[in-house]
């Protein structure tokens, strides 16, 4: 046993960091192993790779991404700023080197591929522009002198126009919900609030008017009769067979013919084999990480840590929300992974970044630590 009289860092990690968030993080990470043992064989199979390639490689993210979850979890405030800004600096440059040499894959450049890696830059550019936006708001509320609403602005226009380019219209509308709940919490005017959510939504009108592909999904979700809803209809059918207690391990009908069963519908193949018990108890899990980190963001009296950890959580849950909504048909389908159950390494390793920075903002802070860095900022400021 550790005791609390240690000053090694890990000591210190370990009585400040909250662990009933950590337990649930971890949970989540190995239901994501199991699923993806159950859900990947037949994708694999079905193009011609070894059964297990999926799950093996889900299982090679994870390890790094663990670390990149507990090591950002010992950084303080500070580096968590730092950390976001060069992140989000590299991401844009990769983004832009997307656009202009990545291969187009059904209409729509998002991968590029360094040193034999896939990369999907706009993963990583998610937490780390949530950190960035909350310090701006936190600046405003502490120097309202300080032009930092505006600039806030202006990086989430400038990383919403690279997003439409690619186009990848799913994690632009999430970027604009997180940037506006952040807006939101950081009491801004009910009147800007408002008119960015007229903006967001006549853009959205816009993209059905002008993209096809975002009007063909609009309308198939509208009138299934109008396009192909192969995938939907199975996803459905699987929570149909599952029933409250699953056909049982591996005896999946769905997942045979889904051909995003693995990354998309993941959960689709949970119900199936499961059962909704199985469902419910993975919402719980998403829930009780999103209530958690908010109730200590809530208690946190370093307004940036407070807007941040709010924010990356807002992150968290509305992406979750998403790829549950889409399996159940609740909302049109968009390609959007369900955090740690999915598979894919860009979104594993920028999920474990985003949560370890989650772990960080909300760990018991002393109340002499949190007022010298208060200090230290406004002596900053003044000079």
């Amino acid at each position: 046993m550790l005791s609390r009289e240690e000053r090694t860092p890990f000591s210190e990690w370990w009585w400040t960091v909250d662990k009933p968030l950590l337990g649930v993080i971890l949970a989540l990470m190995l239901t994501g192993v199991i699923l993806s043992l159950a859900a990947s064989p037949p994708v694999a199979t079905r193009i011609g790779l070894d059964p297990f390639h999926f799950f093996s490689r889900h299982v090679m993210f994870l390890a790094p991404s663990f670390m990149v979850l507990i090591g950002v979890s010992f950084l303080s405030p500070r580096a968590i700023r730092r950390s976001a800004l060069i992140i989000f600096a590299i991401s844009i440059v990769l983004i832009v080197l997307t656009l202009a040499i990545g291969p187009e894959v059904k209409g729509s450049r998002r991968w590029i591929t360094l040193l034999g890696v896939n990369i999907q830059a706009s993963e990583a550019a998610k937490p780390s522009f949530v950190v960035i936006a909350a310090w701006l708001f936190a600046e405003s509320t502490k120097r309202p002198e300080m032009p930092a609403t505006s600039m806030a602005l202006v990086l989430l226009l400038m990383l919403v126009s690279l997003l439409v380019m690619e186009p990848d219209f799913g994690q632009t509308m999430l970027i604009l919900m997180v940037w506006g709940a952040l807006f939101f919490i950081a009491g801004m005017r009910m009147i800007w609030v408002f008119g960015l959510a007229g903006a967001a939504a006549a853009g959205l009108f816009s993209a059905y008017l002008f993209v096809p592909h975002v009007a063909g999904r609009i309308k198939r979700f509208m009138n299934p009769a109008s396009g192909d809803t192969f995938q939907v209809d199975t996803a459905m059918e699987a929570f149909y067979n599952g029933g409250w207690f699953g056909l049982g391990p591996g005896e999946g009908i769905a997942k045979r013919s889904l051909p995003d069963s693995h990354t998309d519908f993941v959960f689709a193949v949970a119900a199936e084999e499961f059962g909704i018990i199985l469902c419910l108890a993975m919402l719980a899990l998403f829930a009780f990480i999103v209530i958690r980190t908010l109730s200590r963001a809530y208690a946190n009296e370093d307004m940036f840590s407070r807007f941040a950890a709010s924010g990356l959580a807002i992150l968290f849950g509305v992406q979750a929300a998403i790829n549950m909504s889409v399996n159940l048909q609740l909302i049109p389908a968009k390609g959007m992974t369900l955090p740690f159950v999915s598979y894919g390494g860009s979104s594993i390793v920028t999920l474990a970044y985003g949560v370890g920075m989650m772990l960080a903002l909300t760990r018991l802070r002393p109340r002499t630590e949190v007022e010298s860095i208060g200090r230290a900022e406004a002596m900053r400021s003044y000079a």
